[in-house]
């Protein structure tokens, strides 16, 4: 659909979506951040 003109919620929605997927990337960063860091743990406590 072509408009004319520019809708402010074009951008209120993007401003959402960029939010919610830059946190799920953020949990799932440091999700993987902990389990790298209990492995290393758990190797350090076996030796």
């Amino acid at each position: 659909m072509i408009r004319e003109s520019l809708d402010q919620w074009d951008f209120v929605i993007l401003a959402y979506v960029v939010g919610v997927l830059g946190t799920l990337a953020m949990v799932g960063w440091s999700w993987l951040a902990m389990r790298r860091a209990e492995k290393r743990r758990d190797e350090v406590k076996r030796k």
